[in-house]
């Protein structure tokens, strides 16, 4: 404790002061704990709240203001003093509701200063002997200082152990939930909507989101949030989106789109998120069911992303991979049917892969060479002689088959390597390292 060696705090004269002042104070404790409550409640708007968590608040005050002041009257030491019940609770209740922990310490702050005013003007009332005056101001400020200092720490240890515990039991009851809406099981949704702070009868796009290196971040799970925070912000949803960890590296999320039906993975922009993180989307829904069938496709279209290989695809989207999607059940039946369609069209080099992409859009034109050539940018004689290319790779005319090179193609499209056959020149490298 610091003192001034030439005012003496300790004093018979000065104790007798401060208690005088305290005592006369406390006859005015309640228009005091209002003066304090009504400066709190003007300078810190996120402390506005409903009814019973103001009450809270108001006894909180009352509290710590009377608690004060008894110990300036009797001269209690502050080591045997604790914070109150109320403000204990109340310091709880905000951990419960989010509420910034900053916003909390700044209401001690305000509070302290208001309070102290109160004390000095009383003094002032008291005596006009300034030595003594300032002798007590020094002993009425060390004891207020220490009294906020001291239930600071209380309030800071009782709002983080509640924020965590109360994150802990929210996480749990959001999974619970989101384990029964998935299941399909029958569920109050209007509980359900009040645990997740979400509505169910929505339009919603099921989001998978990992992290390509589990090892490459201390808190993947954060920065997964942000990424999906980014994402719905982009995406300008109608609300905060769930957000569901996996594990340390993966989490599952829901858009809410509210009543509109399309969701346009390409405008919901991931520039910004961290680099190494990767989307899946689902196609929008509504309602229940349309929770549980975009979480589904979302799973499908992570499926695709992963099957290609790495790295993996940054960003799938199922309504473009929903036909490769449904046909992963099996890899292997599927590469065998890729290579059987497309014949030497799917060797796994660069020219056959300029053939598979020229064809591929020639046949998403209905066959236009003139339409083709400008998407690719190209002279008309060019694209005409890759389709005639492509059509001798497959070993037969493109109309005996259509249908199914069409969707070869796409599959070689998403999966890559993965389907295709490798060059001599590769799979006599494979071999040799194997």
């Amino acid at each position: 404790m610091c003192k001034n060696p030439q005012v003496d705090i300790d004093g018979a004269a000065v104790a007798e002061l401060m208690a005088s002042v305290a005592a006369t104070v406390s006859r005015r404790v309640a228009a005091v704990s209002a003066d304090v409550y009504e400066v709190v409640l003007r300078e810190i708007p996120e402390l506005h709240d409903d009814q019973a968590v103001l009450a809270l608040l108001a006894s909180s005050v009352h509290s710590n203001v009377g608690t004060c002041l008894q110990i300036m009257q009797h001269q209690i030491d502050l080591s045997a003093v604790r914070a109150p019940a109320a403000s204990l609770e109340y310091a709880r209740r905000r951990a419960q509701r989010g509420t910034p922990l900053t916003a909390l310490l700044r209401a001690y702050r305000l509070g302290h200063t208001c309070f102290s005013g109160w004390l000095l003007r009383e003094l002032a009332r008291q005596t006009g002997d300034a030595p003594l005056i300032t002798a007590a101001t020094l002993g009425m400020s060390q004891i207020v200082a220490g009294y906020v200092d001291q239930t600071s720490e209380e309030i800071v240890a009782a709002y983080t152990r509640e924020r965590e515990h109360w994150l802990r039991n929210r996480s749990a009851a959001r999974a619970a939930r989101i384990r029964d809406l998935l299941s399909g099981a029958r569920i109050n949704v209007s509980a359900t909507e009040a645990t997740l702070g979400y509505r169910l009868r929505q339009y919603h796009v099921g989001v998978v989101c990992w992290a390509e290196d589990a090892a490459a971040a201390v808190d993947n799970v954060t920065r997964l949030e942000h990424a999906i925070i980014h994402v719905a912000g982009k995406a300008a949803c109608a609300g905060e989106p769930v957000f569901l960890p996996r594990d340390e590296s993966s989490a599952w999320a829901w858009l809410p789109l509210g009543i509109r039906d399309t969701f346009d993975a390409a405008e919901a922009s991931t520039a910004g998120a961290d680099s190494d993180i990767h989307f899946a989307f689902g196609d929008a829904a509504k309602g229940t069911t349309g929770f549980r069938l975009t979480h589904s496709q979302a799973l499908a279209a992570q499926a695709v992303a992963l099957a290609a290989g790495s790295p993996p695809l940054r960003t799938v989207a199922f309504g473009e991979v929903a036909p490769v999607a449904m046909m992963l059940g099996s890899p292997e039946l599927l590469r065998a049917w890729v290579l059987a369609t497309l014949a030497d069209l799917a060797t796994d080099d660069e020219n056959h892969a300029r053939l598979r992409d020229t064809l591929l859009i020639f046949l998403h034109t209905g066959g236009s060479y003139k339409v083709t050539a400008e998407r690719l940018m190209l002279h008309k004689n060019t694209v005409q002689y890759r389709i005639r290319k492509a059509e001798e790779s497959l070993g037969r005319p493109l109309s005996d088959n259509r249908r199914d090179v069409e969707l070869a193609l796409r599959v070689t499209r998403w999966l890559g390597s993965s389907v295709l056959q490798p060059t001599r020149q590769r799979s006599a490298a494979l071999a040799g390292t194997a």
